[in-house]
């Protein structure tokens, strides 16, 4: 059995998708695209400020649910310029707490709203 979670602290759902589902001991927090939840406005300034807001979007949903990002397993992050990803992965790395999760970067040819950067994270709740 699954629980739908949200957060009105994070950016509202785009499409239709729950913000995350937990399932037994993981929840499952869907891609999330760097929109500012208090605007709704898209901030791509900079790889940085982009990165920053979609894991920002992302651990208000994992405090909806009870954890922190030290609780996350598995990362996914697709970018759409290769030019991105060390940008990318100095602010991710800034912000997700050691031991690094399992993650792998796609880049991808567009992301919803023509963000730069959406991650979305496993977490597991026993971390």
């Amino acid at each position: 059995m699954s629980e739908t979670i949200s957060s009105t602290h994070a950016a509202a759902p785009v499409a239709a998708y729950s913000q995350a589902v937990s399932a037994g001991d993981l929840v499952f927090v869907s891609g999330q695209i760097p929109l500012a939840p208090e605007s709704n406005e898209l901030i791509s300034d900079s790889i940085e400020a982009a990165t920053k807001q979609s894991m920002r979007n992302v651990q208000r949903i994992l405090e909806a649910a009870g954890l922190e990002l030290r609780h996350v397993v598995k990362a996914s992050v697709f970018l759409i310029s290769t030019e991105d990803y060390t940008g990318m992965d100095a602010t991710y790395k800034d912000i997700m707490p050691e031991p690094f999760p399992a993650r792998e970067a796609v880049f991808v040819a567009g992301l919803p709203k023509g963000a730069r950067v959406e991650i979305s994270v496993i977490a597991h709740t026993h971390r």
